[in-house]
């Protein structure tokens, strides 16, 4: 760990990121709930990729939160931009899954990785459709609500609930064959829209892999945190290169690691180390 943090300042920050997450998840939800749909000023960034009121809203309320506790601090959000600079850096996506969050579904989060050098040390994830947080400290397993939360132990691929994502940046071809594939082998998939909480599902046990070809780091470093701690198989590239472009994350049940080392291959990932 960088010596500018030390586990007290870590475990200062993580108590801070779990309680903006869930202020600002709850104050989005309340907001979407109260508000005519029409009114959400939606505005698209390119295909199927929007931006609300609401998210503008909840980055200024993360920024303010985080950067008014530890202003020293660097701020990377997806709507305001930002770059990772000196000794810490927080990476925010304030609702992941806004397609859903615009429709009514609710399958979105609040997203908060803090990263130091080239490590992510801290993730938060407010889960919208339980209003519950999901955390992790480096080192310090993954919790759920401050309960301690395990991957699945599943080994039989057909028992296993796969979660993929699709971004309009890949092939799609890939992606049906890769949905063949895994039908082939007697395993039933989602396609949920919000990569930060598919990878708590796996975190958790509800789900066996998420894996999706492209994500923004903001989508995708908490998560991966939050489902490494938890006893997953997490498969990125390194930090530095996501925040710079984004790319894939494969996160998996440890007991189906040779059911999906063919994804690994084929998004040219090793496991985390």
């Amino acid at each position: 760990m960088n010596a500018a943090f030390d586990a007290a300042a870590i475990r200062a920050r993580a108590e801070a990121a779990i309680t903006v997450a869930l202020e600002v998840g709850r104050e989005t939800a309340r907001f979407r709930r109260e508000s005519d749909p029409r009114t959400l000023a939606v505005q698209s960034k390119g295909l199927q990729d929007f931006v609300t009121t609401a998210d503008r809203m909840a980055e200024q309320a993360i920024r303010q939160g985080l950067i008014s506790r530890f202003p020293d601090d660097t701020f990377m959000g997806e709507e305001s931009g930002g770059q990772s600079e000196g000794a810490g850096t927080w990476v925010v996506d304030p609702i992941d899954g806004t397609t859903n969050y615009i429709r009514g579904l609710r399958y979105w989060g609040v997203s908060i990785a803090f990263v130091v050098g080239d490590k992510v040390e801290i993730g938060v994830i407010y889960d919208a459709a339980e209003d519950k947080v999901f955390h992790a400290v480096r080192g310090g397993g993954a919790f759920k609500d401050g309960l301690q939360i395990h991957a699945a132990t599943t080994a039989d691929p057909a028992s296993a609930l796969i979660i993929l994502g699709h971004s309009r940046k890949t092939s799609f071809d890939e992606y049906l064959a890769l949905s063949k594939r895994l039908h082939e082998r007697g395993m039933d998939y989602r396609r949920m829209g919000a990569a930060a909480i598919d990878l708590v599902r796996v975190a958790e046990g509800a789900a066996d892999l998420c894996y999706e070809r492209h994500l923004n780091a903001w989508d995708m470093l908490a998560g991966a945190l939050i489902a490494e701690e938890a006893g997953a198989t997490v498969a990125m590239p390194p930090v530095g290169r996501l925040l710079a472009g984004g790319g894939p994350v494969v996160a998996h049940t440890p007991g189906l690691a040779d059911e999906f080392a063919f994804i690994l291959e084929s998004a040219g990932l090793m496991v985390a180390s």
